[in-house]
């Protein structure tokens, strides 16, 4: 039969998802699945962006213009000048999400076998962007005893090589919940300059940020224009996951040339999407304000009720509603499979996302896991307290 391509060999599961076959057997069964696994908040859409598209009077769901509509960007252009950023509606490419952004980020400014620097652990589908566009991650690790900060600049000095094209940072983090210091950002900034390299930051859970502290964007750097890109995504920002709506961000007029032809191939980002997207924007700053004590309150608890287990090391999150939580485990890969195929209390188990695949690093992560805290107290509690049991019974 014909072969399968060396890239789609290589092209690696997701570790959020791929545990998922053994959720829905669960389910079959009867038992319910507290899902920690995948950042899909419970949060309700503003109504405002709902009543925008169920209010449409469009007669011809036309194509859009390939970098996304005018009005829209002008909108959007206008809430980061609110968030400090200046930028044009020139300067933005709206995308099929977030993910189409990185996809195209990583066809713009690289080639095949040149490297990108990514602190680790990162959002795993970095590593599947990489791979299909034939680009090398290397890692820079994080360590959890550090909450995860960003690690030594010599550190990254070490790892520059002539392939090397750009640094990807998260900020806050997926899986991590770090949010990276204005100190920080700017010791990015001299390095990509000094080495002229790309600083890529991936900045959708730019709101989620805890205790008084302030996301501070790449593009507030003073001259980083050219070395600048940020992703966007309206999915966690307004729960808005199923509309697809993210953006390119940019202030170098090459990379936008560029982008905007592999924005060309695939035509055009969805109207309706854009429409919701667009609406959201007006989404009053209580909404935010709300959003963030709930997470707040969501983080303290689950930090509290995991630091009773013994032998967990959890890091506290300053943004985003992720964490990541060492168990006194050899492979939470098994275990997390283990969980859903044979443990239950009371015909409930729950469902984790194995931290390995949120690493690049072989060997790194293998005993700790990624908690979504995207669910209610109750449901928090009731989790955790599953996961003790678990642990208590555990032979892996």
């Amino acid at each position: 039969m014909p072969t399968i391509s060396q890239k789609g060999r290589s092209m690696p599961e997701s570790p959020i998802r791929k545990l998922v076959p053994y959720a829905e057997d669960a389910k079959k069964r009867g038992t319910k699945v507290i899902h920690l696994n995948i950042g899909q908040p419970d949060i309700k859409t503003p109504q405002i962006a709902l009543d925008a598209v169920k209010n449409n009077t469009l007669e011809v769901l036309e194509y859009s213009r390939t970098e996304g509509s005018e009005a829209y960007r002008e909108k959007l252009a206008s809430y980061y000048a609110k968030n400090d950023i200046h930028v044009s509606a020139t300067d933005l490419i709206i995308t099929t999400g977030g993910s189409e952004a990185l996809a195209f980020v990583m066809g713009t400014i690289m080639d095949t076998d040149e490297e990108i620097i990514i602190p680790e652990p990162f959002y795993a589908n970095y590593n599947g962007f990489a791979t299909a566009a034939g680009v090398t991650v290397v890692p820079v690790v994080s360590k959890i005893e550090d909450n995860f900060a960003l690690p030594p600049i010599e550190e990254f000095e070490k790892l520059i090589t002539p392939k090397t094209k750009a640094i990807l940072i998260c900020n806050p983090g997926n899986p991590t919940g770090y949010l990276y210091s204005r100190e920080e950002i700017e010791k990015l900034a001299k390095i990509v300059k000094k080495h002229n390299l790309f600083l890529v930051a991936d900045e959708v859970y730019r709101e989620f940020t805890y205790e008084g502290k302030e996301h501070y964007s790449i593009l507030q750097v003073e001259g980083l224009e050219d070395n600048a890109i940020v992703v966007d995504s309206v999915s966690k920002r307004y729960s808005m996951c199923g509309a697809r709506i993210g953006c390119l961000a940019s202030k170098n007029k090459e990379v936008i040339k560029t982008a905007l032809k592999f924005a060309q191939a695939r035509l055009s980002p969805p109207t309706y999407a854009q429409i919701a997207s667009e609406a959201a924007l007006e989404t009053p700053q209580s909404y935010f304000d709300d959003v963030k004590v709930e997470y707040v309150a969501r983080r303290n608890l689950l930090i509290s009720e995991l630091e009773k287990i013994k032998g967990i090391k959890v890091a506290k999150p300053q943004g985003a509603f992720y964490c990541i939580a060492q168990l006194p485990i050899a492979d939470a890969d098994h275990f997390a499979q283990w969980l859903l195929e044979s443990f239950e209390v009371n015909g409930e188990t729950v469902m984790v996302a194995p931290a390995a695949g949120f690493y690049a690093t072989e060997g790194l992560g293998k005993n700790q896991i990624r908690i979504a805290y995207v669910l209610d107290k109750e449901n928090i509690i009731r989790a955790v307290q599953i996961l003790k049991a678990a642990l208590e019974v555990y032979k892996g």
